[in-house]
């Protein structure tokens, strides 16, 4: 997204300053005060405050729910949901700026919310879009309530149709549409797909009875994910008389729990990036107002947007003009005109299919809800009541034909490239109860899932469908460390899950081989080369070469799994040497003292490292300390007994008011998180009940006073 800013461009913005302070303090955007009416329906929904905050909602129906999970999770971090509102409306350039308004620009694009506005009373069902609505109106309930937080004026009221298109917006990026639009903005060659995988990813994890020693099934959820922001994790429990009964983690914005379990059944999601994008060079005319398609001109449709920008205390409005074709959208450059067709285009259901798998109670409902397909990609690892587990390479693969280099750019004239319908459910790979017992994925090629001999082969599956190949570390980790098991308990499966070493074939083994293989005279650099030398190939701050390690490592493995030449072996070492000594005065440094977990007042060691089945990854030092800022982050372990009954517990790297700098739930549960241990999560009415610190109805207020135990 950050290319597409630079596209915008300073410049038009600076030429619009002329239009006149004035106007722009008296336009709709300049922030003000303004009066929010709460929502006319009533619900029935109580929330129900844990130890650790994490809310339980209880509502007579489903919709009642999602009503009190909007109200709960707003008290918690309306400040990011808003965010969520800003990017279904294509306004999140009045809130930050340059990046917000490249977001527009591809909003307008897309124009998602046409086909949310024309779709939704047809192909939303009346009880999903029952739950949608409440949902909304829980938001709108909280707004009402606390017009002082609101950010940007006109954003409530909230409706069904922007939580609609909010999903259905951003479902494309999770499987990386943003480096094709961003490549194209740039004037560059479109990524060819389905190689590389999110380079942050996630993991996860199904045992069967048959490999468990006793007896049980087992599921961890472990989501890789920016700590903060719109795809942050936060836990929520929701429970209707209707029958549902989630618990899990969710984004802001989303009505159900999006990973998680329920009674007899649960799953988790790992990121997968298969070849889901399709640009067409098309050949325009000399006016540049139409295209060649089946041996006729057809007219380009064009339409003019304007984009809304802040700048300090202003928002400057700047015009665009957006595309489109038979194919889709369209953009121009100064080497052509490139249209995109991609997965899900048109899909709107993303939220009614997640609200019916927390609905299902069997292997076989689940997997008919699997086959709407509304959901364009990511990976499912299912486990459930009856000792089922399986692995679902989920995606909306396009029907393409045959004769194309579809990883390439396509001609755009012809309707021969131009895909109408999607390859079946059926086509894509899937592995159920596989005899090994075990399946996982951490955001590696759906051909190492398992044991080697129950792997799938992929000369089964259609090379059109272009499925990635690549094979991450945690993968080689879990294959080397699994490889010797018998049984896979709870503490065989929390060693593999949290850790933090590096195999020697992945992209760390062949990096530090280059570094090792350096001609250095005798001198800082030597030493620190002896010293990698020496390294256990662990980053758990056992080891006087692990601070080294992972000051080489982060740029490595980020340019590994985004395809990117590895960077100069040298350089990477200076650098390294360089920011150890300035910062810490030696080479040698304990990890503790380099890498953080940083949040308000606290302030903890962590150990793991990028790509790390312990994953850790951070940005740019602070106070020459690497500072913590995504992977590991909701984290969930899940159990059914021999007897079918299901127990949970759970951690987040912070705690269940994630915005809420001044409550007592801002962070409390990061020592715990640093130090790899968990919670119960209290699923069961039963467990839960002793454990309730308040309750509450949305709407008819909750204790204020610093020392009540629901206080935010």
């Amino acid at each position: 997204m950050k290319t597409l800013a630079k596209i915008l461009g300073v410049i038009a913005i600076a030429l619009l300053l002329a239009a006149g302070v004035n106007a722009l303090l008296n336009s709709r955007w300049y922030a003000s005060k303004q009066n929010i009416s709460a929502p006319e329906t009533r619900y029935d929904a109580i929330v129900r405050r844990d130890s650790r905050g994490v809310p339980h909602i209880l509502g007579q129906t489903d919709a009642d729910a999602a009503f009190g999970l909007a109200y709960a999770h707003s008290e918690d971090d309306f400040f990011t949901i808003q965010e969520l509102i800003a990017t279904s409306r294509g306004r999140m350039g009045e809130l930050t700026g340059q990046e917000g308004a490249a977001q527009d620009y591809v909003w307008h694009l897309f124009n998602v919310r046409a086909d949310v506005d024309a779709g939704y009373a047809t192909e939303i069902s009346p009880e999903a879009r029952a739950v949608i609505e409440a949902y909304a109106d829980g938001l709108n309930l909280y707004a009402s309530e606390h017009p002082d937080e609101v950010r940007l004026r006109g954003l409530f009221p909230v409706t069904g149709h922007d939580i609609a298109t909010g999903f259905a917006f951003t479902s494309p990026f999770f499987y990386g549409i943003d480096r094709t639009l961003g490549a194209l903005a740039a004037g560059e060659d479109p990524p060819r797909a389905g190689e590389r995988a999110n380079e942050r990813g996630s993991n996860a994890f199904a045992v069967a009875p048959s490999r468990d020693p006793d007896g049980a099934t087992k599921l961890i959820v472990n989501s890789h994910q920016p700590w903060t922001g719109p795809v942050a994790w936060y836990e929520a429990h929701v429970t209707s008389a209707e029958g549902l009964d989630m618990i899990g983690g969710l984004f802001p914005g989303a009505p159900v729990p999006l990973v998680g379990h329920n009674r007899t059944l649960g799953w988790a999601n790992t990121v997968n990036r298969p070849d889901l994008v399709d640009v067409y060079e098309l050949t325009l005319d000399e006016a540049g107002d139409r295209y060649r398609y089946d041996g006729e001109w057809r007219d380009l449709e064009s339409r003019r947007i304007w984009l809304h920008v802040r700048m300090g205390p202003f928002v400057i409005p700047v015009p665009r003009t957006v595309h489109r074709s038979v194919h889709g959208p369209v953009m121009i450059n100064d080497n052509g005109a490139f249209a995109i067709r991609y997965a899900g285009i048109g899909e709107i259901r993303q939220v009614e299919q997640y609200y019916r798998l927390t609905r299902a109670e069997t292997f076989e409902e689940w997997q008919q809800v699997m086959r709407m397909q509304a959901i364009p990609a990511t990976n499912f690892i299912y486990a459930d009541a009856q000792g089922h587990i399986a692995r679902f390479y989920n995606a909306r693969f396009p029907d393409r034909a045959e004769g194309y280099d579809w990883r390439g750019v396509l001609p755009g004239d012809t309707s021969q490239n131009v895909w109408t319908a999607n390859a079946p459910f059926e086509a894509i790979p899937f592995l159920i109860d596989p005899p090994s017992g075990f399946v996982f994925d951490s955001n590696n090629t759906p051909w190492v899932a398992t044991a080697p001999a129950d792997n799938l082969d992929p000369a089964d599956y259609s090379a059109l469908l272009g499925i990635e190949t690549n094979e991450t570390n945690r993968m080689l980790r879990i294959v080397e460390l699994i490889a010797d098991l018998d049984a896979i308990g709870w503490p065989e499966l929390r060693r593999i899950k949290y850790d933090t070493g590096y195999s020697r074939q992945s992209a760390a083994g062949e990096y530090l081989r280059r570094i090792a293989a350096l001609n250095l005279e005798a001198g800082i650099l030597s030493d620190a080369q002896q010293l990698l030398a020496r390294w256990d190939w662990t980053l758990d701050d056992e080891g006087s070469a692990d601070a080294l390690a992972a000051a080489v490592l982060r740029s490595v493995m980020m340019n590994a799994y985004r395809g990117d030449p590895l960077p100069d072996p040298r350089e990477t070492l200076t650098a390294a040497v360089a920011f150890l000594q300035d910062h810490h005065g030696r080479i040698d440094p304990p990890l503790s003292a380099v890498l953080r977990l940083r949040r308000g007042d606290v302030d903890l060691a962590v150990t793991g490292g990028p790509d790390a089945l312990r994953a850790i990854y951070w940005g740019e030092p602070e106070d020459g300390v690497f500072v913590g800022n995504a992977g590991d982050s909701f984290i969930m372990e899940i159990t059914w007994d021999n007897d079918g009954q299901v127990s949970s517990r759970t951690v987040h790297q912070f705690g269940a008011a994630t915005t809420r700098p001044g409550s007592r739930h801002y962070a409390d549960q990061a020592p715990m998180f640093v130090a790899m241990e968990m919670k119960p999560s209290w699923f069961h009415a039963e467990e839960l009940e002793p454990n309730i610190v308040c309750r509450y109805r949305p709407g008819e207020g909750t204790p204020t006073e610093p020392d009540a135990p629901c206080s935010r």
